[in-house]
């Protein structure tokens, strides 16, 4: 029974954290996909006012905010592999650093946000704007859901199952996938 069971949970339609989370993955992903597919069709329209208002969004927070996100998908990938080697400490290390870039992110893209807000750059300013708070706002959000979930992961980390474990480590790399292409199409790509 036990070799079923692992025949199972290595199998391509047994992905890494269950099928539910792909499926979320999925789902967000060709969301996002769809707005920054949006957003592109409609500067192609008006480049020089979105590369106007793109010289408005401060390319150094953009990019810390990265460095943030990618260093805490290092550590959650890293904890999930200490798990597995049932090195306990080094698997509660990383997975706090994990949360600790997750807050850095969180904490940076807070202060854009009001930063923007202060310079009268909201939501119906004008259409890079609105697009801009859309993204990054619901992006946002899907990391602050990502930093609860690794949160609990760490109150459960004696006892979490290990496809729990891998569902929120794959929830959290899908907000480094999406903020990946979020970066280039709203700050770099003129």
């Amino acid at each position: 029974m036990q070799q079923n069971n692992q025949n199972q949970e290595t199998s391509l339609w047994y992905p890494p954290g269950g099928i539910l989370i792909w499926m979320i993955v999925l789902v967000e992903v060709l969301t996002f996909c769809l707005g920054i597919g949006s957003l592109l069709y409609d500067k192609s329209k008006d480049p020089s006012g979105f590369l106007m208002m793109q010289s408005q969004l401060t390319k150094t927070f953009a990019f810390w905010n990265t460095i943030f996100l990618l260093s805490s998908g290092f550590c959650i990938a890293l904890a999930v592999f200490y798990k597995t080697k049932l090195k306990l400490n080094h698997f509660s290390i990383l997975l706090s650093a994990s949360i600790v870039f997750g807050f850095a992110f969180l904490f940076l893209k807070f202060y854009e946000f009001r930063e923007k807000w202060n310079l009268g750059f909201d939501l119906d300013g004008n259409v890079f704007f609105s697009y801009y708070w859309l993204l990054t706002g619901f992006h946002y959000l899907h990391v602050v859901v990502g930093v609860i979930i690794l949160f609990f992961i760490y109150i459960s980390r004696k006892t979490i199952s290990f496809e729990n474990l891998e569902a929120g480590a794959v929830f959290w790399h899908m907000c480094d996938l999406i903020w990946l292409l979020l970066y280039p199409a709203l700050y770099l790509i003129q």
